[in-house]
């Protein structure tokens, strides 16, 4: 479903002038050219992230620069949270990279409404066609594509330890009546049902965007976003209410708001048979092929998709998660620079080497025409799994702290912490985050 500006007016409005407020003096395109001159051809440039896939990405960078020399883009990698922080004043600025990387969401709506970006329609050569639908129109504003992904999708799955469920005599959860089920037993066993990571609390806005899209579809969280909706939603509110319910019944484990991921603590949890279950991103299969070998060679570690909530009204396809970053041009680069970053795009991304490395690292590209490829892999069943997940995907909604503007996003990650210590009903989580987006 694509973002429409014009239903935003009020939220989007305030955001793009806060936007336009960091412009200072100049207006080069992060390589100080001057964004204005339309000289250029050669001088584009990208920020990338460091760590996970990127070093892929900046290897894909050096073969398009070695086949295309005249067209050659450079290169400069930042630590997410400083590039979230640079990119935000340098766009504002008119000093952005020439390819500006996003999570779409509201950072992306900010930069359209500003004008700082170029509208991609029709400039993106078979691109399109090859990226499923799904994934592509989280790049799309008012019918317009303003961004393309760049790198893996990263649906949020569940991962089960099959040895617990075999102790206990229990089938893995298909339904939420199976998952009552579930923790009944489990918690009879003194098996925690579900491992949590708390302490990070952004690991629990899966669970809020799953109950809320499996209990009244994918409208309730858009709504919100695209037409300034009150978030006193009556699925926002079942979900909200079901996370104080899990962890106040023995759903979660015990200790969930001590819990970090960044340590990869609520992976351990499963590996060691502490936790039936985990609600995690796609990139946690890699971490426990990584750090627990031994639980995930040995037979036992699973993946599934989150429970069917019967009497709600979601389509049980819906995913949640990451759909990948993006890549949008900057308007205020130079029209040379601008062109060869869109024959960058139109011509070269997803390339057959740059896939191919991709499924090596048990990453999965957002496209229709892998699954062939996908066989052999090292990754194949975990592969193979979440390729038909995404392509048979009716919806995949951004991860909700990338949805919302960037200057909720704070305010959000707070009031959901709130929740997970009891320290707020739902309703005041509501109202909370009404008075801080309307």
């Amino acid at each position: 479903m694509a973002r429409h500006l014009t239903l935003k007016a009020g939220i989007a409005g305030l955001s793009a002038a806060s936007l336009v407020a960091l412009t200072a003096c100049g207006g080069d395109n992060g390589n100080g050219d001057g964004a204005g001159d339309g000289e250029g051809g050669g001088d584009a440039s990208a920020w990338v992230l460091t760590g996970g896939g990127w070093p892929q990405i900046e290897d894909d960078f050096e073969r398009w620069n070695d086949e295309n020399p005249e067209q050659a883009i450079s290169v400069e990698a930042y630590e997410n949270d400083a590039y979230k922080e640079q990119i935000r004043t340098a766009v504002g600025a008119g000093e952005a990279p020439t390819l500006i990387m996003s999570w779409t969401g509201g950072a992306l709506l900010e930069y359209v409404e500003a004008d700082r970006v170029a509208p991609l329609t029709d400039q993106t050569g078979d691109l399109e066609d090859r990226v499923y639908e799904a994934i592509w129109q989280n790049g799309v504003v008012d019918d317009e594509t303003y961004a393309v992904p760049l790198n893996d999708v990263q649906p949020v799955v569940m991962y089960y330890n099959q040895e617990v469920f075999d102790e206990v005599g229990l089938d893995v959860p298909e339904t939420w009546s199976d998952v009552e089920e579930s923790i009944e037993v489990f918690n009879d066993n003194d098996i925690a049902p579900f491992s949590l990571a708390g302490g990070s609390v952004w690991p629990a806005l899966m669970w809020l965007q799953y109950l809320t899209d499996r209990h009244g579809g994918e409208e309730q969280f858009t709504g919100v976003i695209e037409d300034g909706d009150s978030w006193n939603n009556e699925s926002i509110l079942f979900a909200l209410e079901t996370i104080q319910e899990l962890g106040e019944n023995g759903g979660f484990v015990d200790t969930y708001n001590g819990v970090s991921a960044a340590q990869n603590e609520d992976a351990q949890l499963l590996a060691d048979g502490q936790a039936a279950m985990l609600l995690q991103g796609s990139w946690v299969y890699a971490t426990i092929n990584m750090d627990f070998p031994e639980f995930a060679d040995s037979g036992n570690f699973g993946f599934t998709t989150f429970p069917e909530l019967e009497d709600g009204e979601g389509d049980p396809s819906n995913l949640v998660g990451n759909p990948a970053n993006y890549w949008s041009v900057s308007a205020d680069a130079p029209e040379a620079d601008q062109q060869d970053a869109i024959d960058y795009i139109s011509e070269h991304l997803y390339n057959d080497e740059a896939v191919d490395a991709m499924l090596e690292a048990g990453s999965l590209p957002p496209l229709n025409d892998v699954s062939d490829r996908i066989e052999g892999t090292e990754a194949e069943d975990f592969l193979t799994f979440a390729d038909e997940q995404v392509e048979n995907a009716n919806h995949f909604q951004l991860s909700w702290d990338q949805a919302v503007m960037p200057e909720h996003e704070q305010v959000l990650m707070d009031n959901l912490s709130e929740i997970l210590s009891g320290n707020i009903t739902p309703e005041e989580f509501a109202e909370n985050m009404d008075n801080a987006t309307n």
